[in-house]
């Protein structure tokens, strides 16, 4: 949508095909309906939050930036608020209302939208994209096709294959492409005992054969199948490199304090509890779902009344309090993946237009493109700055 705004604001005739019943059946859920459509923070965190490829954008986010997109949807009558983490939001709290000034500009550009429309193909000519074959095997010619068909995240909004399908036709390499920003599995029958508990505060580090590969300090949940939550989403989008290896999960439940620390705590919580067994004794330091397979992992008998408890045994407690460890069996699939991961190999892209460099008249735009940030409007912004040059380039 935002690429053909711009094509026809630079003059060009164009025709918008989507093969669903309606526009942006992706763009109407994320951010659980609100649309966290970009992120108004400075440029070099505009940057510093993509993952993959950020030096391609370079152009891209400089010719459409973050204060660019909202300036442009302010102009098209959509008020919008910033909330938390220089989230961006309509104000009305409505996706609905992004896809509504969209669609209405597209109008007023004179773009014409072909809805329920399948592509099947590109029509490649002497090297040259002239236009796509759609199902049914009728033709259209054009000067310029932006393939601009997303990832693979979220298959009931009709997410699929086919911009890879039509960039491997043209020559194009894939890059692996994988589900991100998504909950981790983990290989632990304590989950089900964890299930719905949400830790505030929290430092978690991931170790991939035994090597440290990610750290981050916020909010996390468990869930039936593993964890979920913020920082465990940021975590998916960098490990997949690492899935083959041997994956642990260790958890700080207790960041703010050291070792040290730590066990003077608990010494002042069991003076108040001599004759408590030590299951009863740690209500004040930990969340009680939590009591029992802290104890667990940490093979100290919760029968066990504090005041046999050893020197050792109490030692051994503050360690698993502050490495509680699970292993990690991978990640969850498309349904629950915000992004992909994955795509067409950008260094065949040109970054000044988002042109193929193999094939003249075809450019790519938005997540088919091996680009991915973290949550919090970065990777709309993606969407719109590379439709954005698309647009005006093609």
């Amino acid at each position: 949508m935002m690429a053909a705004i711009h094509a026809a604001r630079n003059g060009r005739r164009v025709i918008l095909l989507e093969q669903n019943d309606k526009l942006g059946k992706k763009l109407f859920i994320t951010g659980k309906g609100r649309c966290n459509f970009t992120n108004a923070c400075d440029t070099e965190d505009l940057f510093g939050n993509v993952v993959t490829n950020p030096k391609f954008l370079y152009s891209a986010f400089y010719s459409f930036s973050n204060q660019m997109v909202m300036d442009f949807f302010e102009e098209l009558g959509l008020a919008y608020k910033v909330e938390r983490g220089n989230r961006v939001f309509p104000k009305s709290d409505h996706s609905s209302d992004v896809i509504k000034v969209l669609e209405k500009e597209m109008r007023k550009q004179k773009v014409e939208i072909r809805l329920n429309t399948k592509v099947n193909d590109l029509i490649l000519e002497e090297h040259v994209c002239r236009g796509v074959e759609l199902a049914g095997g009728k033709r259209l010619y054009a000067d310029s096709v932006i393939v601009a068909a997303g990832g693979v995240s979220y298959p009931r909004t009709g997410a699929c294959r086919d911009g890879y399908r039509f960039a491997e036709h043209a020559g194009h390499r894939i890059r692996s492409v994988q589900p991100s920003l998504v909950p981790l599995e983990l290989h632990d029958p304590c989950c089900q005992e964890l299930m719905g508990l949400s830790l505030k505060n929290v430092s978690v580090t991931i170790f991939a054969d035994g090597k440290d590969v990610y750290s981050e300090f916020g909010e996390m949940l468990f869930t039936h199948f593993g964890v979920s939550g913020p920082i465990i989403l940021k975590a998916s989008a960098y490990i997949h490199r690492y899935l083959e290896q041997n994956l642990t999960l260790s958890m700080d439940l207790k960041p703010a304090l050291d070792s040290r620390t730590l066990d003077e705590r608990i010494l002042r919580d069991f003076q108040l509890y001599q004759n408590r067994q030590l299951k009863n004794s740690l209500d004040k330091l930990l969340p009680k779902a939590l009591v029992t397979v802290v104890l667990k992992k940490s093979g100290i008998d919760g029968e066990k009344k504090i005041n046999g408890l050893t020197k050792e045994e109490r030692h051994m407690l503050g360690q698993t309090i502050k490495n509680l460890s699970f292993a990690i069996a991978g990640v969850r699939g498309w349904d629950e993946a915000i992004i992909t991961k994955g795509g067409v190999d950008v260094r065949e892209i040109n970054p000044g237009t988002m042109g193929s460099k193999l094939v003249p008249g075809l450019y790519f735009a938005g997540e088919v493109l091996d680009l991915d940030a973290l949550t919090g409007g970065f990777n709309l912004q993606i969407a719109w700055s590379t439709g954005y040059l698309a647009g005006i380039s093609c």
